[in-house]
């Protein structure tokens, strides 16, 4: 009994000062019992973050775990290092930071000679040299910042995928994000708090409650009262409702608080008041009004009246004499006001600059990325004539690298779906159309940044019609590949899937376009592979009715796997006569996987490629690119170390001398992360990454994402892209990908003799 009593008591006391409902502070207080006393400490601390209520609970809570009641200073541990890794993101939103199990050990010295003792992890990692010096974590324990939006991103980004039943949640991401006007709302349509009238969605604030068709028709019911299908018609007309209501509705946002930005400037060392006062035109008027009676005066001596004191009405004595303010005198005070609430905001912007970069190597960073991205301009007329709009975007960390320790998070800032017909929003003023906040931030960057000539050009990101138009016309446009690429060893051939008696037709590339520099010695080479489930799925490719898919019908191909690692032997043995590496041995190239999480395979060749794959690779799981490319990030700058530093939030920053990263991307399909990837991609002019992306024949979402991949490429100059469709030849997408990867145009002559199997000497 005293047990369940001690269970109500703290479930109250968390009600307080976390807003979920009995049964989710249930699951909460449950999962806690499962931890320590210190581990359940820093979880409720990432969770609650550092406001005095939350501080207390915590405090109260180290009390009810004590044996003997002792005081939460009594059970303290000694020191704040142990916590450094859970609590170094907690200023930016992050749950904790979370060392990857796969990720490669740093050796520790063991003494003058300069020798490294092994790495105590799994012997399949290679061991790297410690950066110069100790990573600064400490810091990040003096260091905490949050604001509303951080706050609500903490709580969202525990269970983003119940969003469904977190109504209180919505209501305080919504008060975090929205601009000052805006209304939030849900699809609730019973509850009045949340837009609805009690009864139904009549007169709910949901915008798209009566504005969009449902896709599902009219008076159309299962046995059990709900909708059976989608009708093809209906939901085409939903679509093309929403994407104008989107349009329509994200116009008048930015209108909106585009005029509510102040007139004068905020950034005066008087705070804008005379510039708003001028604005008025007082002073002119009265200058001017003078300088005209003076004048005619002069004219004409004899017309000039004698000085009179202005006579008043006497409508004008009684508004006067009851306290009604004149028209100057409104607009004078009306001036004055906003002048103040101009004053509030420079503060209020001071504030959250020095709470996000509170010293100079932060502020480098910064300043760092702005220019790489190329939003150094746009950023400064944002802060000089748009500064509600600043805030917001600042707020919401726009203006700074990703974390790094978001990559391995299920849920972060830059995971959040965004659905407008359900109320739940984004950052900016146009946010509806987006999937999610990390295609919102990718696609803001791309549309304001400047390109290399100095011209900004805006990127409107496609809806979903023009996205599945474009995808078809680049389906069309496939032609047969080149013939002098066949080879019987082709895993169509090998496996006989090419029922034809030949390739598939095949959407060529792009004429080849460089910007960095040919390979050098130096340079660092990786493979990056997904091997999320669909690598390992039948081929299939869906059948549509409009925009609806009625049914998917089985491809004629290989599994993508076996392409991917025919690929992969065929890029590698190239690129080891290019690079006159030995193909035996623990020479090669370092090989990542990723799916739902990331691992380190090895280093791969010739002579070991098939033990690796069967071995280790392991097919299975989700796609989250970030987790792979944040390993491969690990080891490049592991192994480069001495010319790079380490921030305690942003990770590894590239110095002068730090080699190039040469990166090939295989994948399958979109990674759920791939905008922020993408996003990641944009700051960094140390790392070059050919992606190639397999799919099947006929498939209208592989050139969707083909268009997409594409369009990054064309306004990132790091990032090269081949894609390839049901039974592909394999030499000329190894050409092509090679020509990409080394950066330069490689002949046929060349890549023939590149291909050339190795010796037996070579392998023995």
């Amino acid at each position: 009994m005293a047990a369940t009593t001690h269970h109500w008591e703290l479930q109250q006391r968390l009600s307080t000062v976390l807003p979920l409902n009995d049964s989710e502070l249930t699951q909460v207080l449950s999962h806690v019992e499962s931890l320590s006393t210190d581990e359940a400490c820093i979880y409720f601390n990432d969770l609650l973050g550092d406001s005095p209520n939350a501080q207390k609970f915590i405090a109260a809570f180290r009390d009810s775990r004590s044996p003997n009641g002792a005081s939460a200073a009594a059970t303290q541990p000694k020191t704040k290092a142990d916590l450094a890794a859970a609590m170094m993101m907690r200023h930016v939103g992050s749950a904790a930071v979370m060392q990857h199990k796969s990720d490669p050990p740093v050796s520790q010295s063991s003494g003058a000679n300069g020798k490294h003792a092994p790495a105590t992890a799994a012997p399949s990692l290679p061991a790297y040299a410690p950066p110069p010096g100790r990573p600064p974590t400490s810091r990040a324990l003096e260091y905490d910042h949050t604001n509303a939006v951080i706050e609500a991103a903490r709580v969202r980004a525990r269970d983003e995928y119940a969003k469904w039943q977190r109504y209180g949640v919505q209501d305080m991401w919504s008060k975090a994000v929205m601009y000052p006007g805006e209304k939030a709302y849900t699809d609730s349509k019973g509850n009045p708090r949340y837009g609805g009238n009690g009864r139904n969605g009549l007169w709910s604030s949901n915008p798209y409650m009566m504005r969009v068709v449902s896709p599902y028709g009219y008076n159309q019911f299962n046995w059990m009262g709900g909708p059976t299908r989608p009708i093809p018609g209906y939901h085409a007309k939903s679509i093309h409702q929403t994407i104008a209501l989107n349009n329509n509705l994200n116009r008048e946002a930015q209108a909106k608080i585009d005029a509510q930005e102040p007139d004068h400037n905020i950034w005066a060392e008087d705070g804008g008041l005379e510039n708003a006062m001028s604005n008025l035109g007082l002073g002119d008027d009265r200058t001017t009004a003078e300088k005209g009676s003076a004048v005619r005066s002069e004219k004409r001596p004899s017309l000039s009246a004698p000085d009179t004191k202005p006579s008043t009405s006497r409508l004008h004595s009684f508004r006067k004499s009851i306290g009604m303010k004149t028209s100057t005198e409104r607009a004078v005070s009306k001036a004055t006001k906003a002048v103040s609430r101009g004053v509030d905001l420079r503060e209020a912007i001071l504030k959250e600059e020095r709470g996000r970069w509170p010293d100079a190597q932060w502020q480098q960073i910064v300043l760092t990325y702005q220019d790489k991205v190329g939003m150094t301009k746009k950023i400064a007329a944002l802060r000089n004539r748009s500064p509600i709009q600043y805030l917001h975007l600042l707020r919401a960390g726009y203006f700074e690298p990703i974390p790094v320790a978001w990559a391995n998070q299920a849920s972060n800032p830059l995971k959040f779906s965004i659905e407008a017909a359900a109320g739940w929003r984004g950052i900016t003023p146009t946010w509806r159309g987006y999937e999610d906040t990390a295609e919102e931030r990718l696609y803001w960057v791309l549309n304001h940044r400047d390109s290399p000539d100095g011209i900004t050009r805006t990127r409107l990101k496609p809806d979903f019609i023009s996205e599945m138009d474009m995808a078809r016309a680049r389906m069309a446009s496939a032609v047969e590949p080149p013939p002098q690429y066949f080879s019987p060893d082709d895993t169509c051939h090998v496996q006989h899937t090419d029922t034809k008696g030949g390739y598939s037709r095949q959407v060529m590339p792009p004429p080849l376009h460089i910007v960095d520099r040919p390979e050098q010695p130096t340079d660092d080479t990786m493979i990056l592979l997904d091997v999320s489930g669909s690598m390992d799925f039948d081929p299939v490719r869906p059948v549509y009715d409009q925009y609806l898919i009625t049914q998917y019908v089985s491809g004629t191909q290989p599994k993508n796997k076996d392409v991917a690692k025919a690929i992969i032997r065929r890029f590698t043995d190239a690129l080891s006569h290019h690079d006159h590496i030995s193909q035996s041995g623990n020479d090669g190239y370092d090989l990542v996987t990723f799916s739902s999480q990331a691992t380190y395979i090895g280093r791969i060749n010739h002579a070991n490629l098939d033990h690796h794959w069967n071995t280790k690779v392991r097919l299975g799981g989700g796609t989250r690119v970030m987790t792979g490319w944040q390993m491969v990030k690990d080891l490049h700058f592991r192994k480069h170390s001495a010319s790079a530093t380490y921030h305690p939030v942003y990770g590894w920053q590239a110095g002068p001398e730090t080699p190039i990263l040469r990166l090939l991307l295989l994948l399958d399909g979109e990674a759920t992360d791939m905008d922020e990837f993408e996003l990641d991609l944009l700051s960094l002019s140390w790392a070059h990454v050919t992606v190639f992306l397999v799919g099947v024949e006929g498939c209208p979402h592989h050139h969707r994402h083909a268009n997409e991949l594409q369009r990054i490429g064309d306004v990132n100059p790091h990032v090269s892209f081949v894609d390839a469709q049901g039974n592909c030849p394999e030499r000329y997408v190894t050409h092509e990908l090679l020509k990409r990867h080394l950066g330069y145009e490689v002949s046929q002559g060349e890549f023939e003799e590149m291909e050339r199997l190795p010796t037996y000497s070579e392998v023995a």
